[in-house]
């Protein structure tokens, strides 16, 4: 596990390039006993050529048994111990679109939901209305005023926006207002902590106004609350790691906790392929010492309980993936954030393939394809995985050596 301490007095500034490629919900299991998993069952002629030539292994996100959930999961890939620090919900959407969140802010995720004349939920997502639908509820929230508190609210996508309340003796100790089931009706705001209760009257005003507003606006005429969170005040890459640093990736809530440790975020559309994203690493390239690219449907296609789908998410990074290797990174990490077994339908605990591919730095190891068998035989083993920070700086030769 990185020690930063550590880190800050034996970072070097100067030293190779690093590209780390998240494959969301890497891991897997086999569909029927004896059988492949999404990753072994997949056609990766690249990726197995990078294995036979580095060096592969198991990571551990969170611990042993724990299924961590996304943003946890990106921290410890980034070197920090996602036990030491916590990430609100509300934090990773809000800074993920764009919003800044300040000390003292409270960062909120929201989602417009159904309800019917009694005020009871019939859909917590509002039928999935497009984001161009979502935007329109959002506007018409844009002037709620609260006394002494400054608002931001955006559309995240679909259904889901982000808000940020800013002003004096604000707390993001409250209740999620989503009671997480159809049936019954919106929550009310709850302080979880006494110095939290005059934040949660100020938010149970503002959701009195969200619903008169959004009276007749069917089917996003209500909106629930959650992930009340406060900035977490995390050490940024360039003080710990001395790296200028970036993040290529669709989704907000990467976005956000890239952010949030001080990468710059590459502007993206909605709609990029993974061969666009590689080609936004492309086009950064020169400019910066480490990008962190994300591709998010093998996780998406795991939760969908898609077995066939996920692995043809895999083929096509793999088929793409020889434009990254035109750049020739010092260091390339090919990993998950977490298994997402399709038989599992959901983030599991799991060990997540890894792969390390250095060419002028690493032996290379017993590892002859990528696969989650393949990586138990791999040098790396089954380790934390902020260990892979440190791994990736020592590889890119930016680490003094330690003592005299």
């Amino acid at each position: 596990m990185a020690n930063f301490d550590l880190m800050r007095r034996l970072t070097l500034d100067k030293g190779g390039k690093i590209i780390l490629l998240v494959m969301d919900g890497l891991g897997g299991l086999p569909r029927e006993q004896g059988g492949p998993t999404e990753l072994e069952a997949a056609h990766t002629p690249n990726l197995d050529r990078l294995a036979r030539e580095g060096s592969s292994g198991l990571s551990i996100p969170v611990a042993r048994g724990v299924a961590p959930g996304s943003g946890p999961a990106h921290l410890a890939l980034f070197g920090y111990d996602p036990l030491a620090y916590e990430i609100g919900r509300g934090v990773l959407e809000a800074t993920g679109i764009g919003l800044q969140v300040n000390p003292g802010d409270v960062a909120i995720r929201g989602n417009f939901c159904t309800v019917d004349d009694n005020g009871i939920i019939t859909d917590r997502r509002a039928g999935r209305i497009s984001t161009e639908e979502g935007a329109k509820r959002v506007a018409v929230l844009k002037d709620i005023r609260l006394p002494g508190v400054e608002i931001e609210i955006e559309i995240a996508k679909e259904y889901r926006f982000a808000m940020v309340l800013r002003g004096a003796g604000l707390h993001g100790a409250i209740a999620d207002t989503d009671p997480q089931q159809t049936g019954v009706a919106p929550l009310p705001a709850r302080a979880l902590d006494p110095a939290a209760e005059k934040t949660a009257e100020l938010v149970n005003q503002w959701l009195a106004e969200a619903r008169a507003r959004l009276k007749g606006h069917e089917p996003a005429n209500m909106a629930t609350l959650r992930g009340f969170a406060m900035e977490p005040g995390l050490p940024k890459y360039a003080d710990v790691y001395k790296l200028k640093a970036a993040c290529v990736a669709v989704y907000p809530m990467y976005k956000g906790v890239a952010g949030l440790v001080g990468m710059d975020v590459i502007s993206t559309s909605a709609h990029d392929t993974t061969a666009d994203e590689f080609e936004h690493v492309a086009r950064i390239w020169d400019d910066y010492d480490f990008v962190f690219c994300h591709i998010k449907y093998t996780d998406s296609r795991g939760e969908d309980g898609d077995f066939d789908a996920k692995v043809k998410v895999i083929e096509g990074v793999d088929e793409a993936l020889p434009r990254l290797l035109e750049l020739n990174p010092d260091v390339l990490i090919v990993t998950g954030d977490h298994s997402t077994p399709a038989t599992y339908m959901a983030h599991s605990w799991h060990p997540v393939p890894t792969l390390l591919w250095a060419p002028a730095t690493h032996m290379t190891d017993r590892a002859q394809s990528f696969g989650e068998r393949e990586c138990i035989i791999g040098a790396l083993g089954q380790f934390p995985a902020p260990d892979l920070m440190p791994l990736a700086l020592a590889h890119a030769k930016r680490l003094q050596k330690y003592g005299a």
